[in-house]
């Protein structure tokens, strides 16, 4: 390529532009008359040339594009195949890039001088906030080098500002009954766990010096089992997905399931009927002294349909408290859900004139109604007639947890190509052991 020629060629551009912006700045001044046909005819004619001087420069950049494509491929050829230049050959190669490097110069040095006074500013502006962004990063940029990058205009600066998506997540929250907290637990080998029932006394009776009482009352004992059921689902998602996703796939999958295991689970063992038994599946039967059949939780009326009574409503509250006995007050606390606490906060000691209810002042203390901690539960019943909506006991005593194994993930990649399934499972069982030590509040009339 004839070095004469090019500089030829950029000289008759840089000459076409001065000469534009000379004649355009003359008539935006005034110093001629606008409607000169002299000059009218003047300024079209270098457009003309100026046209022609960007097409041919844009002709020449291509051309010198290509040559360095070209000459990268040949070199890179070479190099696979272990040739390497010697002797002048080298010397010659070694002249060509530095005449190469030279154009190159020139021809950038040419761009520079066609931005005009006016944009000169501009462009040095952007080109320093573009170099910045390369190297520390959009977070590092001040907003008026972001807006120097034109983030409208992709070609203009717009590809080099990306949005951040390394924000959090945001989760929709579902509201749950941490009934795994407050209760019994025990991981177990089998497919049930069981226990004993001592439910009865021995004898006892007034005796002489020559003579017993006659009483010869042996107690007897029985049995009580918790199974374990299946619990189980399979989500599944493409092979291509897991391997081009930008976060861990299988990791949030993980996190859904074990999630909805968890809520399913907390549910059934406050509601359960069939498999797993929830607390309030149970029999009840009104307790007026603590003298329920084992096997029904006893409970108090509220003497209203869905609702506490209208006239001293805490009174039904102490009522309860009342009904269990002193040895599982210690550890006894409330469960209801957030709808019965809305109406508690509203209720006050007949005697004192305080509100039952009272927050939370330290981390990790829950919220108490009359003195007892309470724990929320959206899967309680919600107030209805005769429903079963607040509980009170101890629940480690009342109500046991069985776990067989925890979740497990069955990664099978083979039965539906080109899916991944992970069926994941888990056995858990539950039931009340000690009918004694929990009690609810019965919305209604009977």
């Amino acid at each position: 390529m004839d070095m004469t020629e090019i500089k030829s060629l950029l000289d008759q551009q840089g000459e076409a532009f001065a000469a534009f912006k000379t004649t355009l700045e003359t008539e935006m001044k005034g110093k001629l008359d606008k409607t000169d046909p002299i000059l009218t005819e003047k300024l079209g004619k270098i457009e003309a040339s100026l046209d022609k001087a960007v097409e041919a420069k844009a002709s020449l950049e291509a051309a010198i594009a290509a040559e360095k494509k070209e000459r990268e491929d040949l070199e890179a050829r070479l190099n696979r195949n272990g040739i390497k230049a010697t002797g002048e050959e080298a010397a010659k190669r070694e002249l060509e890039l530095k005449e190469f490097n030279i154009l190159l110069a020139s021809v950038a040095a040419d761009r520079k001088k066609q931005v005009s006074p006016l944009d000169e500013k501009g462009y040095s502006e952007y080109k320093a906030a573009q170099e910045r962004f390369l190297r520390d990063a959009k977070e590092n940029l001040t907003p008026e080098e972001i807006k120097t990058l034109s983030v409208g205009s992709d070609p203009d600066g717009g590809y080099f500002v990306t949005p951040d998506t390394g924000g959090k997540i945001v989760k929709k929250v579902y509201e749950t009954s941490p009934i795994r907290q407050i209760a019994s637990q025990q991981t177990i080998s089998t497919d049930a766990l069981e226990g004993i029932e001592d439910l009865d006394e021995a004898g006892a009776g007034y005796a002489g010096e020559k003579a017993l009482s006659g009483d010869q009352k042996t107690p007897q004992v029985g049995k009580w089992r918790i199974p374990v059921f299946w619990i189980d689902t399979e989500p599944k998602t493409t092979q291509q997905l897991l391997d081009d996703s930008a976060v861990d796939v299988e990791a949030w999958l993980s996190g859904k399931v074990a999630d909805k295991f968890g809520r399913f689970e907390n549910r059934e063992f406050v509601t359960g009927a069939t498999n797993i038994r929830g607390f309030t599946s149970y029999d009840i039967a009104e307790d007026g002294g603590h003298g329920v059949d084992w096997g029904k939780i006893g409970y108090v009326k509220t003497g209203v349909s869905s609702d506490f009574a209208a006239s001293n409503p805490a009174d039904q509250i102490l009522d309860l408290i009342g009904l269990l006995k002193a040895a599982y007050l210690p550890n006894a606390r409330f469960v209801t859900r957030r709808s019965v606490v809305t109406k508690i906060r509203k209720f006050k000691d007949g005697t004192t004139n305080a509100y039952l209810w009272q927050p939370s002042f330290v981390l990790g203390d829950p919220e108490r109604i009359a003195g007892y901690p309470v724990t929320r539960a959206e899967d309680m019943p919600a107030l209805a007639s005769g429903s079963l909506s607040l509980a009170f006991g101890d629940f480690s005593q009342a109500y046991q947890i069985v776990d067989r194994q925890g979740i497990r993930v069955l990664r099978d990649n083979l039965t539906s190509k080109p899916y991944v399934k992970f069926y994941t499972t888990k056995r858990t069982g539950g039931g009340v052991l000690n009918f004694e030590a929990i009690k609810f509040l019965r919305f209604g009339n009977g």
